[in-house]
């Protein structure tokens, strides 16, 4: 393990920063993921408050070693989606793809004891599993808006990462998206998370623009469900919601057009971003849902900068659905800034790291590179 480990540090060395900030897309998202979820301990713990003081006993985030972290469903699924867009390679169809992705997501399910998985990702992959003309197709579902596909979905955005690649960024994060949650609240997360992975590739010199890209996706991502042509119906009923949300945040933080500087309260602190999490959430959970898991990481991000410690204190480690952002979060912080002034004890030892680091390297060399 140490050598392993110790051959991995002096590869980084030489890997340009592009790549490393794919490896830091990729192992970032898993720690925070881990350090969301402790266990089970803190994913869903309604009081953060208690989460804040919790981590100040501990000596406060640099000294949370992850390998006391195990990774929760969400790296899990991460990496199934992030093998099976590397494997695929850039000679594959979409479908090949897809079919790909189905395997992956039922063979994931095996590593699922401890970890937390989803009602909803476990029921979909079920029925994947028992569909033997191989579709990757499930119903539609009234309550497929959890964040079960936006927490998996970021590596879409490296492996997509290009603006002329955004009809194909669409079409993969929502096809994946709706594999287990094929509800717009649901999938439209997925979507989300991936263009915002892009985004920090391309290295988008304004955090506070994202918003207004992904408001004029939706539009293109509502065109492609249309002309799938399934399931239409259903999908455009229970549209508005996600947009909408995000319109209202966006209003909200004055950056709906993209411009000027994202506006916080002067309280911003843990009680306050308590009741602003719920607030925006579908029942109080604040990251439950597809449409407030990103939107909260991307509070973060916003509110952070390029400050690890503040992503967490604002993205990790608050009541509800605490992995999943941290997930997101991470993931896009780590596109953006690698792993600048990050404690080494947050993410050197990690579970997986060698996996993620490697579909990272994979990722890093297909980037850009079209399907047939």
């Amino acid at each position: 393990m140490a050598l392993s480990f110790l051959r991995s540090k002096l590869n980084m060395a030489e890997k340009s920063p592009l790549q490393e900030r794919y490896q830091a897309c990729m192992i970032l998202s898993g720690a925070g993921d881990a350090l969301g979820y402790n266990r089970g301990n803190w994913e869903f713990e309604p009081d953060g408050e208690k989460i804040h003081k919790e981590v100040a006993a501990r000596g406060g985030l640099e000294n949370l070693d992850v390998k006391e972290f195990p990774i929760s469903d969400d790296t899990v699924m991460h990496l199934a989606t992030a093998v099976a867009l590397a494997e695929t390679g850039k000679d594959a169809s979409v479908k090949d793809l897809y079919g790909t992705l189905v395997k992956k997501y039922i063979k994931c399910m095996d590593d699922m004891d401890g970890r937390g998985p989803g009602n909803m990702c476990m029921r979909s992959t079920v029925y994947l599993k028992a569909n033997q003309a191989g579709d990757w197709r499930i119903p539609f579902s009234k309550v497929g808006g959890g964040c079960g596909a936006a927490m998996r979905a970021m590596c879409v955005g490296l492996r997509f990462p290009r603006p002329e690649q955004e009809r194909l960024l669409v079409a993969v994060s929502v096809e994946s998206g709706r594999m287990t949650h094929h509800h717009p609240t649901g999938y439209l997360g997925a979507l989300a998370a991936a263009l915002f992975t892009a985004y920090a590739v391309r290295g988008a010199p304004r955090v506070e623009a994202w918003g207004q890209g992904l408001m004029k996706v939706l539009e293109k991502a509502k065109e492609y469900v249309q002309q799938e042509g399934y399931c239409v119906e259903e999908n455009l009923k229970h549209w508005d919601y996600f947009g909408g949300s995000w319109r209202k945040y966006l209003q909200h933080r004055g950056i709906l057009e993209g411009t000027g500087k994202a506006q916080f309260p002067d309280d911003y602190e843990v009680t306050a971003r308590e009741n602003f999490y719920r607030s925006v959430s579908f029942d109080g959970t604040g990251g439950a849902s597809g449409h407030d898991a990103p939107m909260i990481a991307y509070d973060s991000l916003l509110r952070a900068r390029d400050s690890w410690t503040e992503l967490a204190n604002h993205g990790f480690f608050h009541g509800g659905d605490s992995d999943s952002t941290a997930a997101i979060a991470a993931a896009w912080w780590g596109a953006l800034y690698g792993f600048h002034n990050v404690p080494p004890k947050n993410y050197q030892k990690l579970e997986y790291y060698s996996r993620l680091s490697n579909v990272a390297d994979k990722l890093y060399k297909l980037r850009g590179l079209p399907l047939s």
